[in-house]
């Protein structure tokens, strides 16, 4: 591994009269790409580099669902408005990506969210950092429309969906009409908050990560992160009332909740994809697993189908 990255690497002008010995690279974490911290060795090298930098090479099938022309522009948007790392080299054409290392932050976790005083705020304000960026992302996020994809990629592959998959992207319909006729605004968002695509330097949050990014309902962000960090009901205020600025409204409150549960139907298919391309980095048929039976026990919750009747109400 540390000989494609050294090969990719080398190839770019900023690495020219560069040699391995000049810089190290440092496995970094990652469901999917091979990540690296690029650690400069030499005054040479950190004369030439200007510190430390993050390289990316792409895993293997990502390229079935992930258009990285896209992913390259939304990153730099999103360098430009003040939530990401500086863009250094992305090439649209194989997924490697070159960036600007945070000094001094943390890579969040659940527990680093629990831990951490004031993180879920960070992160409230961070988004609403981007969501009100007045910027533009590539790319739609429809969450029907993608998993009509996903499903589209899954049935050229060796197996099985959870029993019931179908049964319950049916009982969503609610859902979709209440979406279809309030949509909400769009805003440049990330889409996949995994904790660890946050990192905190204990006065500001940055995210990394775009490949799934695009515009869509703000809220949708703010839901998965409480998804992916577990967050209780406290930390989901704070994360709320940083973002809104206050307290929040009840529609707002609602759509957050909404999509915690499509989060988890969309992402379940995404972790089967992941299954079935023998993807090492975790168990993920016990990930869709879980996720499916998340999505499931909220959905029949009395709260969930209220939230659902605020939505609709707020077309009104």
């Amino acid at each position: 591994m540390q000989d494609e990255i050294f090969r990719a690497l080398n190839a770019l002008t900023m690495f020219a009269g560069l040699s391995p010995s000049d810089y190290s690279a440092h496995r970094l974490g990652g469901l999917t790409n091979l990540v690296f911290r690029i650690e400069p060795e030499t005054e040479k090298a950190r004369t030439a580099l200007g510190g430390r930098l993050v390289a990316r090479l792409p895993g293997a099938g990502t390229s079935d669902y992930i258009d990285r022309s896209v992913e390259a522009h939304n990153a730099e948007v999103a360098a430009k408005a003040g939530v990401s790392p500086a863009v250094l080299h992305a090439d649209p054409a194989t997924g490697f990506m070159v960036t600007r290392f945070v000094d001094g932050a943390a890579t969040m976790t659940p527990d680093g969210f629990r831990e951490r005083t004031g993180s879920p705020a960070r992160a409230g304000l961070a988004f609403r950092r981007l969501h009100d960026s007045g910027l533009e992302f590539r790319f739609r996020f429809e969450l029907f429309s993608m998993i009509a994809d996903y499903l589209k990629v899954l049935s050229t592959k060796d197996i099985t969906l959870p029993d019931g998959y179908h049964d319950v992207v049916k009982a969503s319909d609610p859902v979709r009409a209440a979406l279809a006729a309030n949509p909400g605004r769009l805003a440049p968002c990330h889409c996949d908050p995994l904790c660890e695509n946050f990192l905190d330097d204990g006065q500001r949050m940055w995210m990394v990560d775009w490949e799934y990014s695009g515009m869509n309902d703000p809220l949708w962000d703010l839901g998965d992160l409480s998804v992916e960090a577990g967050f209780d009901a406290e930390q989901d205020r704070e994360m709320l009332e940083a973002w809104a600025g206050g307290a929040p409204t009840a529609e707002e409150e609602a759509r957050m909740v909404i999509y915690k549960a499509m989060c988890d139907l969309l992402w379940t298919l995404w972790g089967l994809i992941q299954h079935a391309n023998d993807n090492p980095a975790d168990d993920f048929w016990a990930y869709a697993l879980n996720r499916f039976e998340r999505c499931k026990a909220l959905m029949a919750t009395e709260a969930f189908s209220r939230h659902v009747k605020t939505i609709a109400a707020g077309a009104r």
